[in-house]
């Protein structure tokens, strides 16, 4: 299949981007390409290769190989860009995208949700290197964002939605405010995935954990950063190259293999989310469920202009009378949820998650302790059962403590 062939729909392309050429033999997957060194056969060839590094030709392992390129199509393919940079993990694809756009002296606008590892890169490195961060509100108008905005900001930075607190950002707008501004627009786009269509919305830089749903099996750790222009593709390939990122051949493979069922794999997240999120929504313990594609849920306006779909993964708002301790035991309790990070794998999980949120431009928008969920291929009338059961759990012992301290 062609780079950029957007005449198919999203399974046809997943089945076929990326496959090797005829001449591999007539395999139907890419093979997997180990290697460091890459042999020439004259000095000059060597010498012209190496001009030719943005570019992805073959000079050195870690530059990349066929299996990391082929990975890279399918990925830029996802996302509707031209080119992908696949690296190690995706904290750091944000920090090589960062360091792609900023440098000493310039300022970032921060989402004050934004992924725990992003905000620590932002108050560590990206700090002493001497850029400033500043964190907004995610629900912002123009306005408000513009007011943020200074002759330094190189940068804003939106995840939507937050992956702890699901709140949904208007991407739109936040591209109109910075190329207004002459800045850049990255976007962490890992929840959204193929659902959103980064670069129809302005977004000049887009980034995934490609740990999660791509690789789709919890036993790969991956990252990618994709672009749709030439100019952003050398910003983002120079940074990957000058910083050495590189991803294992073997995860990369693994990742490949993955794609080929993502689009069946989403539309059983999808699913089976929505379903559970409904019904955790009529519990009396829980005060808000916090899932865009749910009706009524807050961002569901946003998520329907702007999203063709979900994934598993929401978060959910305890009632008062539920503390930390209640939410701990009750994530204890549960048989089919895996108490874990990470998210987009064949699995469900839970996570309290309410102790690893850092807010400094506001307080939480929910009240209660949050609890993260991510929903993985089960049937949902077993994790729902799973739920039912656990929580019934956890309210008989904070029934029982009432009386007993009454």
């Amino acid at each position: 299949m062609k780079r950029n062939d957007r005449s198919r729909h999203f399974r046809t392309m997943l089945a076929h981007a990326g496959r090797p050429p005829r001449s591999e033999h007539g395999f139907v997957n890419a093979p997997l390409h180990r290697g460091s060194t890459v042999l020439f056969p004259s000095v000059a060839m060597r010498e012209a290769y190496r001009g030719k590094a943005l570019d992805q030709a073959l000079v050195y392992g870690a530059q990349g190989g066929p299996t990391h390129h082929a990975l890279e199509d399918v990925v830029a393919a996802i996302e509707g860009g031209t080119r992908s940079q696949i690296v190690s993990t995706g904290v750091a694809a944000v920090t090589t995208a960062l360091f792609a756009y900023l440098r000493s002296g310039d300022h970032c606008l921060m989402p004050d949700g934004v992924y725990g590892p992003t905000r620590r890169f932002c108050e560590t490195i990206a700090r002493d290197m001497g850029i400033e961060t500043t964190y907004y509100r995610p629900g912002l108008d123009a306005s408000g964002v513009e007011r943020l905005m200074t002759p330094r900001t190189r940068v804003i930075f939106a995840e939507s939605p937050a992956s702890h607190t699901m709140e949904m950002q208007d991407v739109s707008m936040l591209a109109g405010v910075a190329h207004g501004h002459g800045a850049r627009l990255i976007l962490d786009n890992t929840w959204g995935l193929h659902f959103f269509q980064p670069f129809e919305h302005g977004v000049d830089c887009s980034v995934q954990a490609a740990t999660k749903y791509i690789a789709g099996h919890s036993d790969v750790m991956l990252g990618a950063i994709t672009v749709a222009t030439d100019a952003d593709w050398e910003r983002v390939r120079r940074a990957a190259l000058v910083l050495g990122h590189y991803a294992s051949p073997d995860d990369c493979w693994l990742a490949l293999r993955g794609a080929r069922t993502l689009a069946i794999r989403l539309e059983t997240h999808m699913r089976s989310g929505l379903a559970v999120a409904a019904w955790l929504r009529d519990r009396p313990e829980i005060a808000a469920v916090l899932h865009p594609g749910l009706p009524g849920a807050p961002g569901h306006d946003l998520w329907r202009r702007d999203f063709t779909g979900a994934c598993g993964l929401f978060t959910v708002a305890f009632g008062a009378s539920f503390g930390p301790a209640e939410v701990d035991a009750f994530a204890d309790a549960l048989e089919l949820f895996g108490i874990g990070a990470s998210w987009g794998g064949f699995e469900s999980l839970v996570l309290p998650t309410s102790a690893s949120i850092t807010r400094t431009a506001g307080a939480l928008p929910h009240p209660g302790v949050l609890c993260r969920f991510h929903v993985g291929l089960e049937d949902p009338l077993d994790l729902i059962a799973d739920l039912e059961q656990a929580l019934a759990r956890i309210s008989s012992a904070t029934r029982s403590a009432g009386h007993e301290g009454a």
